[in-house]
């Protein structure tokens, strides 16, 4: 909720001394034996301006509106979750899909004759007014998701627009309050790519590598280079990328690693061809929804970057993804559609904050490669799935909280490469991860055994126990069968009501 000291370094400085928000008093009861201690001073950061008090109180009446919403979220709680916010934005369409269908429904129900037109206009309004209620009442909860969820958003806007504002005053007071004279650079497009436009309008072009030019700018004509199907701008000063780029139509290859990105544009979507694409080492904080519908895709690189989650039907698009990379991001959790990226080969998930994996993770079938190490104290154990990633051959699950692999670990026939190290492992023990990946496999391969005995052990126990328990009421059933015919049969010989013999009558 607090302004990140990484990011907004004199926000947060400035925050911690607004005197509503920041550090409260120590408790005045105190232990004469044990006196408080006064509370940790902030470290400044190395802007020796800041300790001029007339300066930070400039900047605290500067970031008056970041601390009041700051005060309003810490009531309403954390931001939801992106799937939480996804399947709300769902569930409102729904309602609301409906609340159209009844609507209709109800213009077109028929009056009865029996029935004046005035009492029945009464009748349809009232009727309209309660669906109406109805249905705002379901969608209240998932409005308040939704709400919720833009109020953080535009929270993390204020943050950044308040930095901007502390920075401005601080360099201000730096010059003594005088106005620095702004510098306008003029961007200017470089005589190569100027080169590249004209040769790609003309003949046309297959590959284009622009890599290590300093470009700050890509033209939008460049969405019109006839044939390019390889583009390479990696290790630039880019910040955006223009809509434009969907003009490439037969692009396959685009790699925009290492520039200063912080969003891809909607229309990315439309690269229908696209294979492989790299926008790792950049500043991307949130991937566009459209971009799973590059339904080609191969190879995926989001690695270092400011991801806290991936779109939620990436899964269900690209379906053909042999390798994503996501390292290096802040994502908590992956979209369960991941499971069904059924050619995945290569995944690489650490340095995250992963806390879990989908349950349906084993549908992985292709998977070989999975690095999820280094999620330190969110991820703590491994759905019992796990075993089902039969063709996995590396696994890497060093410096996180794991303390048990799952039972099925042991079917995992074709791992050759492992890594536990810095985990609390207690199964399988210490002693036998020190031996290795073999030894850990057949541990648990041996607990997977002793497991399913143990399973069949009690099935055939129930079993029999079952199968005696019905033999006894089978053979009390023929007795009762028995009993009853016999009864029946004496009762009809006895009966004076029955019919009498004329054989019994001469006899007696």
């Amino acid at each position: 909720m607090d302004p990140n000291p990484k990011t907004h370094p004199i926000l947060s400085y400035v925050m911690a001394r607004l005197p509503s928000l920041g550090p409260k008093p120590p408790d005045p009861s105190f232990d004469i034996e044990q006196p408080p201690q006064p509370p940790p001073q902030q470290q400044p950061p190395p802007l020796p301006q800041l300790t001029d008090p007339t300066l930070l109180s400039s900047m605290r009446r500067a970031v008056g509106d970041v601390a009041q919403t700051r005060s309003v979220l810490q009531t309403l709680g954390p931001r939801p979750d992106h799937e939480t916010v996804d399947a709300a934005k769902l569930k409102v369409s729904e309602i609301e899909s409906n609340l159209s269908k009844e609507l209709e429904d109800l213009v077109l129900s028929q009056r009865s004759s029996e029935i004046d037109r005035l009492e029945w206009r009464v009748h349809l309004a009232e009727k309209e007014k309660k669906i109406r209620e109805e249905a705002e009442k379901e969608r209240g909860f998932y409005k308040m998701v939704l709400q919720l969820d833009e109020m953080h958003e535009e929270y993390e806007k204020l943050l950044k627009e308040a930095e901007e504002r502390l920075v401005k005053i601080y360099e201000k007071a730096e010059r003594g309050g005088e106005e620095a004279e702004e510098v306008v650079e003029e961007e200017e497009v470089s005589e190569e790519v100027v080169g590249v436009l004209r040769e790609g309008s003309g003949k046309g072009m297959e590959r284009v590598d622009l890599s290590n030019r300093r470009l700050r700018i890509l033209p939008e004509a460049f969405g019109r280079v006839v044939g390019l199907k390889v583009l390479n701008l990696s290790n630039n000063q880019l910040e955006v990328i223009p809509d434009s780029i969907a003009g490439l139509e037969i692009l396959e290859e685009l790699i925009l690693a290492s520039n200063l990105l912080e969003a891809l544009p909607d229309s990315i979507g439309l690269l229908q061809n696209l294979k492989i694409l790299d926008v790792s080492s950049n500043k991307i904080e949130i991937l566009p929804n459209t971009i799973c519908h590059c339904r080609s895709l191969l190879e995926l690189d989001v690695s270092f970057n400011r991801l806290t989650y991936l779109p939620t039907n990436i899964g269900y698009e690209m379906l053909n993804l042999q390798r994503l990379s996501i390292q290096l991001n802040k994502i908590c959790f992956l979209p369960t559609s991941i499971c069904e990226m059924r050619f995945l080969c290569h995944l690489d998930a650490h340095f995250n904050e992963l806390r879990g994996l989908p349950l349906a993770i084993g549908k992985l079938a292709n998977l070989e490669i999975l690095n999820l190490s280094s999620n330190f104290s969110d991820l703590k154990e491994l759905p019992e799935t796990f075993g089902d990633l039969m063709n996995l051959k590396e696994l890497d699950l060093s410096n996180n909280q794991i303390s048990a692999l799952p039972d099925t670990f042991g079917r995992l026939d074709n791992l050759t490469k492992l890594n536990l190290d810095q985990n609390p492992l207690v199964i399988p023990p210490a002693e036998v991860v020190k031996e290795g990946v073999e030894a850990v496999k057949t541990f648990m391969a041996k607990r997977w055994l002793d497991i399913l005995v143990e399973e069949e052990r009690k099935s055939m126990l129930e079993v029999q126990e079952q199968a005696q328990t019905g033999w006894l009421t089978r053979s009390t059933s023929w007795l009762k069968s028995y009993a009853s015919g016999v009864s029946e049969t004496v009762s009809g010989v006895l009966s004076p009501r029955g019919p009498r013999d004329p054989y019994l009558d001469q006899l007696l």
